[in-house]
């Protein structure tokens, strides 16, 4: 089945790791190369990576960490991971980083007694992306598949990277017609930059529209179904996503339209109210690309992500991440 680049954005090589920086495309396809955990973290942080993307910089920057640890003890090598883990659950409060650094230092407590420790975790989380993650995204996007039929017209929000286009390449071995509306997704207009450019690039149907012309579509019956991406998510169903997804859940609810979801469940969380939003520098509101957007003496508000309840959610298409 065709990926797209955005499908598996970050690769290692040797004893430095390759992110797609996607603040880049349309313009340029383009890879930071970093060289620790302070570079990885740095272009989370500056958004340089997003979504499933910022996923694989963490678990790829502990092998990166690994490779470099060689030679040293194994206390040593765990003191390291802890740092490396320390640091990235500071980063970033809405993303489950601490979900993600505990599963690896859980694998790293498994492989601990092996002579050769470093290799064979290395080896254990390359095992779990390879054979694990990239199957069940493979296997979430089929089964996403199955819910549209020929000729549908598919809503997105800043969905889960790559695959979007993964559920059109299902439906097109099944010959099934679809075509997409992406939102801009304001302010990084991740889905005019990213969202559309990949639907595009991969040769489907797809259409730019405003963040706030969603329910004009709606009402005029032009989508059928809305399917987003989560960044986390609670245990009873509830999630975050890219500041908006809420309002269109609310919209689909009132036009009767089916919202679903790409998720990963939690088992940390018991519902949205226990989930942390990030607030964004008002700069990003208030300027884009280095051009001042708004008057000087301008206040700006960037909650970066919302919380949808699950009594909005007509269907969870979860990953589980085993």
């Amino acid at each position: 089945m065709k990926e797209s680049i955005l499908f598996w954005p970050v690769h290692i090589k040797g004893k430095a790791l390759y992110i797609l920086d996607e603040t880049r495309i349309p313009q340029k396809v383009a890879y930071l190369k970093v060289n620790d955990y302070k570079g990885a973290i740095r272009a989370i942080l500056d958004m340089k990576t997003r979504a499933f993307g910022q996923f694989l910089t963490v678990c790829y920057t502990f092998i990166l960490e690994l490779n470099k640890a060689k030679g040293k003890t194994k206390e040593e090598q765990m003191n390291i991971l802890g740092t490396v883990a320390e640091a990235f659950n500071k980063s970033r409060p809405t993303f489950p980083f601490e979900e993600v650094t505990s599963m690896i230092l859980g694998f790293a407590k498994k492989v601990y007694n092996s002579p050769n420790f470093a290799d064979d975790l290395i080896k254990t989380i390359d095992g779990f992306l390879e054979k694990g993650i990239r199957l069940q995204r493979y296997q979430r996007a089929q089964e996403a598949s199955k819910l549209l039929k020929d000729g549908d017209a598919v809503l997105t929000h800043c969905h889960v990277s790559g695959e979007m286009s993964l559920i059109g390449e299902f439906c097109r071995d099944a010959g099934k017609r679809i075509k997409f509306f992406a939102t801009e997704t304001r302010p990084y207009f991740q889905g005019a930059r990213l969202t559309a450019w990949e639907l595009k690039e991969e040769g489907f149907d797809v259409t730019l529209i405003p963040d706030n012309a969603v329910a004009k579509l709606m009402s005029e019956k032009m989508v059928d179904c809305v399917i987003v991406g989560s960044d986390r998510s609670a245990k009873n169903g509830d999630f975050a996503n890219k500041i908006g997804t809420y309002q269109i859940a609310l919209l689909a609810r009132h036009f009767k339209i089916p919202f679903y979801v790409l998720t990963q469940p939690s088992s940390k969380l018991e519902s949205g109210d226990d989930i942390p939003i990030e607030i964004r520098d008002e700069n990003e509101i208030l300027a884009f690309a280095g051009r001042r957007l708004a008057p000087k003496g301008v206040f700006a508000y960037y909650p970066g992500f919302d919380v949808v309840g699950h009594g909005l959610v007509t269907k969870h298409i979860a990953i589980n991440g085993n």
